[in-house]
């Protein structure tokens, strides 16, 4: 049993350009969070709970986008842009595990913040590094019980004999609709996972921050404020991107799908968020600014030596 992927384009030339233009961002994708993850390895002073989910997020999207990009551009370059029913349930799994985990990191991150600014005095006592090591690990273990909980009911339906996937890999709502049983339960099933690693993380995140906007707003000092906001500013743009493309794609009935409305969205979390992620945190953060540079100084001065 095969699913074909009908999403391509069939055009040469467009492939051609489709193929240059992913390879490319592609690039930016694995460069811009390898800078991120290396420059708070060698930084001593970014060893601190913030930066060390920063970097553990950095990695989550690098793997979240190697299940993806590399099947991209294989089935881009190939004629027939096939996968097996087992590979597609394999990717499903990954994809869903590292896009659970991603929300569920960026949900501990906002708690992160929440104790930095509304309780700084006991913030090295509660967010310890035994204590960090075991919310990304959660995180990762949650997304992947999800995940094959989820798979495992998806590929346990019977799918009807048209197996084209208006997709360009395997995600759980085209897969969906070539199921052929009654779809209603089966939507519910979907929403009640899609509810578990994207809303109640973004309740979480929500909560978090009517706290921490609460709490900032008490500050006397108008530069204290600003710092404060500036901390949280740029996970809060990350938050807004990836939870409403999430939102978007897995918190909506199949009544409303439409294919290439959908493809665009799934295009924008595939690359288009790990993409922005390292420049957003970058960008705004003078510290992680000043470390890649000086990462990158060493790095010409060693080659040159």
């Amino acid at each position: 049993m095969e699913f074909v992927f009908l999403a391509y384009p069939s055009h040469p030339e467009l492939s051609v350009m489709s193929f240059l233009g992913v390879s490319l961002i592609y690039t930016f994708i694995i460069t811009g969070n390898v800078l991120i993850m290396v420059a708070i390895k060698t930084e001593t002073h970014l060893h601190t709970p913030m930066y060390y989910f920063l970097g553990s997020l950095s990695g989550v999207e690098m793997c979240y986008t190697a299940v993806v990009v590399p099947h991209i551009l294989a089935n881009i370059l190939q004629s027939e842009k096939t996968i097996t029913l087992l590979g597609c349930a394999t990717q499903m799994v990954f994809l869903i595990r590292l896009g659970s985990a991603d929300c569920f990191l960026l949900a501990i991150m906002a708690y992160d913040r929440y104790v930095a600014i509304c309780h700084p005095l006991q913030y090295p006592l509660i967010m310890t590094l035994t204590l960090c090591a075991r919310l990304v690990v959660a995180s990762v273990v949650i997304g992947l019980f999800l995940s094959l909980q989820l798979v495992a009911f998806i590929f346990s339906l019977p799918f009807c004999r048209a197996r084209g996937i208006e997709h360009f890999f395997c995600d759980a709502p085209p897969v969906m609709r070539l199921v052929c049983a009654d779809s209603h339960i089966h939507e519910q099933s979907v929403l009640v996972a899609a509810t578990l690693a994207i809303a109640v993380p973004f309740c979480f995140i929500t909560t978090s921050y009517a706290f921490i906007v609460a709490a900032v707003l008490k500050i006397h000092s108008a530069a204290g404020r600003h710092r404060a906001f500036s901390t949280c500013s740029f996970h809060l743009t990350v938050v807004l991107l990836q939870y409403g493309c999430c939102a978007f794609m897995y918190l909506r009935p199949s009544s409303s799908y439409y294919p290439k409305q959908d493809q665009f969205i799934s295009l924008v979390y595939t690359l288009g968020t790990p993409l922005l992620n390292p420049l957003i945190y970058t960008l705004r953060n003078s510290e992680m600014k000043g470390a890649i540079g000086r990462g990158l100084i060493r790095n010409c001065l060693s080659q040159k030596s």
